[in-house]
């Protein structure tokens, strides 16, 4: 297995109002990003459904020179209606990310999380910030 010292919580820029399936997030990183398999290692969407994305013994693709020690973790959501950032979770998926979280935790207790934009701030994503929310997990 990996050495995984970072848990890297994404959105996936879908407005509100809109919808990004597993499928449609697994099917545009491979036709337009070029990508073999989807970015992110698990992909939750707005009913708070947790679906597996790549292996995580596979290096993901979503956050530039982190991939390789790095677990990649994208919810639905992440724009206002108006396109601007905007943290959009649900109920259901602020339960499946806690819980998400609590287990990678257990299996990986060194990792740190953050958001991406924490390590890209260019980046407004994931649109909160994780490491004020989950500082005592």
């Amino acid at each position: 297995m990996r050495t995984i010292t970072l848990l890297i919580i994404h959105c996936s820029a879908t407005p509100e109002g809109k919808s990004l399936s597993a499928e449609a997030c697994r099917e545009d990183h491979i036709r337009h990003r070029r990508f073999r398999d989807i970015g992110y290692h698990f992909y939750i969407t707005r009913d708070g459904e947790i679906h597996r994305g790549r292996p995580l013994e596979k290096v993901g693709a979503h956050c530039l020179n982190h991939n390789a020690h790095s677990i990649g973790i994208c919810y639905e959501g992440g724009l206002d209606i108006d396109g601007l950032p905007k943290d959009t979770r649900t109920l259901a998926q602020q339960g499946s990310l806690l819980a998400l979280l609590r287990e990678l935790r257990r299996r990986f207790p060194k990792a740190l999380i953050v958001g991406h934009h924490d390590l890209n701030p260019m980046k407004e994503c994931p649109c909160f910030n994780c490491v004020k929310e989950y500082t005592d997990l």
